[in-house]
Parts: structure tokens; sequence; C-alpha cells
């Protein structure tokens, strides 16, 4: 009783000290203090089953041991951690093993440039350097998509809770439908050709066609291999970059460690974050083809642009995970358990549910907002960690650790089932009090 009482106290410091803006200690609250694989614990010893993995940042789980080792040999060596964007051995060796084991295994030649820390700082440079490569100024962009929260990254990402709050005018991106945003009839790939090559069809030439083969925040909508192929196609007809936003879905949460490999996609620019440095440490980067190359030196920068540390994580999660093919096959093998049993779940209880996603990278349908918020609560509070997306917060997504252990994975499941289950019992009781009766 007395962990519980401080436990409330140090939360109430955080709403004293810690900005309105503050999401998941108000989603999960709670005070975690370790973390190991795909389990958080509690400072009152509870445990906490991660399907959230830091918002897709942590792939290899928390504190994986085989990447631990390699960040703590590095401190203790007194090597270089902060070096701006100075040549280093922690990023020379970085570059030589990404290209060698992920791009040349994939018959891919890009250029790395180190951006600020955060996804959305990458997305600003490759927007930037799209219109500087072009001297053109619009983005095409897609319904649902998201892709950061500073301002050139918001003006790309539909949401409007989110560009509301940049109080300031967003231009420059033209918003199209996504793959099967307008039923299963409607080619938006044809209608975005027309558009673009219509010398009259009131859009602007872009700079670049910017997309995520599955969005994340937008509901784990999946675009299909031929739709993404044909994009790709208009790109290049009207003279825009291609930029593929891999950060959340990159790294191996599809199945692939690029999302769009199967789709056989050569983008202009690749944009990661997120699980790149494998241990949740701040890295993003753009992977950029020779000739759209043209920055001048110095032209975009950033203080903490390519953390050695991170660099050094990330090669460790390289090294340990995608020297075969056997990590990938796992995680598809892992990913359709995940699927079967979450399409069971959904004809098993009806009411239009749905399933969707690639990989390890799930979302359940609800439909229904309400149902999929109070489901993500009472799993919460049974010992599962899910958040939800798509435009309503109507989709429990479903982000595990590509490294979980069969237990684990089951019993999330079988949590989520339960928290479903009982929401909807509650949802019918709730409406059998409320509803009056039928007349004879």
């Amino acid at each position: 009783m007395d962990g519980l009482i401080r436990q409330s106290r140090d939360l109430q410091a955080f709403g004293a000290l810690e900005s309105n803006v503050r999401l998941y200690s108000r989603s999960f609250p709670a005070f975690f203090s370790r973390a190991r694989g795909s389990i958080l614990l509690t400072e009152d010893g509870r445990k906490v089953i991660d399907f959230l993995s830091g918002a897709g940042a942590l792939n290899y789980g928390h504190n994986n041991h085989d990447i631990k080792a390699a960040i703590v040999e590095y401190l203790a060596s007194d090597a270089v951690v902060h070096g701006l964007d100075m040549a280093t051995p922690a990023k020379l060796e970085f570059m030589e093993t990404f290209n060698s084991i992920i791009l040349r295994e994939r018959g891919m030649k890009y250029r790395f440039q180190f951006t600020g820390p955060t996804g959305a700082n990458a997305i600003e440079a490759a927007l930037k350097l799209s219109r500087k490569v072009t001297g053109r100024q619009n983005i095409v962009s897609f319904t649902h998509g998201y892709h950061g929260l500073s301002l050139g990254a918001v003006a790309a990402t539909s949401n409007r809770f989110h560009r509301a709050a940049s109080r300031v005018s967003l231009s420059d991106v033209t918003f199209m439908p996504y793959d099967g945003y307008l039923g299963p009839s409607v080619d938006t790939a044809h209608y975005l050709e027309r558009i673009l090559l219509d010398n009259s069809g009131g859009v602007d030439s872009p700079a670049a066609i910017l997309l995520e083969t599955v969005q994340g925040e937008g509901g784990i909508n999946v675009a299909s291999n031929e739709w993404l192929q044909s994009i790709e196609t208009i790109a290049k007809k009207t003279g825009a970059l291609f930029i593929i936003d891999d950060i959340q879905m990159g790294c191996g949460r599809t199945g692939e460690f690029f999302s769009f490999e199967l789709a056989e996609l050569s983008p202009d620019i690749i944009v990661m974050s997120k699980s790149l440095s494998g241990y949740g440490l701040p890295l993003s980067m753009l992977l950029i083809k020779e000739e759209v190359d043209v920055w001048q030196p110095g032209e975009h920068t950033s203080t903490f642009r390519g953390n050695n540390l991170a660099l050094v994580s990330a090669t460790a999660a390289i090294n340990t995970y995608w020297r075969s093919g056997i990590f990938s096959q796992g995680i598809k093998r892992m990913g359709d358990i995940m699927r079967r049993r979450l399409e069971t779940i959904s004809f098993n209880y009806g009411n239009g549910f749905a399933v969707r996603g690639r990989g390890m990278a799930l979302g359940f349908d609800c439909q229904i907002a309400d149902i999929a918020e109070t489901t993500a609560r009472k799993a919460y509070e049974k010992g599962l960690m899910v958040e939800r997306c798509g435009p309503a917060d109507q989709v429990v997504k479903l982000l595990p650790a590509l490294t979980i252990d069969s237990e684990a994975l089951n019993q999330g499941l079988e949590i989520f089932e339960e928290s479903l289950a009982e929401t909807l019992k509650g949802s019918r009781n709730a409406a059998r009090v409320t509803c009056p009766p039928r007349a004879n």
C-alpha cells in the first residue's frame, strides 16, 4: 500500500512539473523503472507486456543484451560520442556495415545523410532536398499519412488534430487519396496520374511524392505492390522525386528490412529513424541516390546528427540480426501467428471488425473508437500495453518487438482477446439498460 501511495504521489508530481502535452504517461499511468525484452516493470513490481515497442523504436526489445554490450564497450573506451559530422571510426563502421549487409545484398546504392535525431528532422531534410533538386515547391502526400509534427513534416501530415496545433498556414502540399481510400473499385494511382499530367488539373508539378507503404498512425493501411509501383512510375513521369517514409515500418517491421522490398521499388530518398539505432537511441538518416545529392557543404546541418553512440548500437543490431535471412523469416512466421489469432478473434466476435497489416505491424479495426479505447484501457489494466491509431483512433495497433518469444506473444494476444470480450459485453449490457422497450 505504501508503494502505491508513493507511486500516486510521484505521478502527481509529473502533473505539476511537466507540460500538459505529455501523452503516454496519461495512457499508461505507472512509474516504469525497468525493462527487458518485451516486459516493462513498474516500481511496485507489476509486469506489463509491451506491444507498443516505443512506437516502433524498439524493434529488438528493451535493453537488448547483444546491442547493450557494444554500447557499454564503446562508452568504457572514451571514444567520441558527440562529434557533429566529423569523421569517426564509429560512423565509418556503421556506413560500411550497412552498405555491405543491407544495401549491397539488395542491389541498392545510396549515400548516407545523417540528419537531426528525430524522424521529423529527416522528413524536413528530404522535403528540402527535393525542392532544391527540382526547383519546385509542391509535395504530394496522401490521405491518412503521418510524417511528423515539425512545420514542414506536419504540412505533409493529414490528421486535422495535429495540423491545427501548428496555428500557421501549412502550404505547398497537395493531398491525394491513398490506395483503397475511395474503395476497392477506384484506382487512386490512375486518378493521381490524370491530375498531374493534365496541365489544367489544378495541381502544381510536385517536387516529390511522399508516402508510407504501410500507414502506421493512419490505421495500419497497407498499399498494394501494384499501386506502389504505379506511384513510383508517376513520380518518374512527372519529374518528381519518389520518397519512402520508412521511419516506423522499416528495420524489419513488415518482414523485410525495408518495407518496400516486396514491391521492388527504388526510391530516390529513403527516410529512416525509430528502430535504426536498435536500442531506442535517437538516430535518423536519409538514404539518397547519388544523382540527387546536390547539397552544398553545411547547407543542412544539425548539432546532434549522427550521434556516435547510436551508430555503434545500430551497427551491433545489423551484425546481430541481418547477416542472414533467418531473422526476417522469423518475423514473417511470428507475424503469421499474430494475424491468424487476430482474424480468429475478429471472426468469433463479429461486429464488422477487420485485421490489417504486414509482418509484425498489425491493426485490429474496432470500427468504433469507444470500443478501441476501452479495449486498450482494459488491456493495460490486465498487463498489456497497446496504443490506438486511425483517423478516429478506432484501430488497436499491435507492434510487439520483433524478438518477442512465443510465450509473451501468446499471453499478450490472450489479454487482448479478454479485454475485447469484456468491452463488448459491457457495451451490450449498457445497450440493454439504456434502450427503451420496443412497442408491440
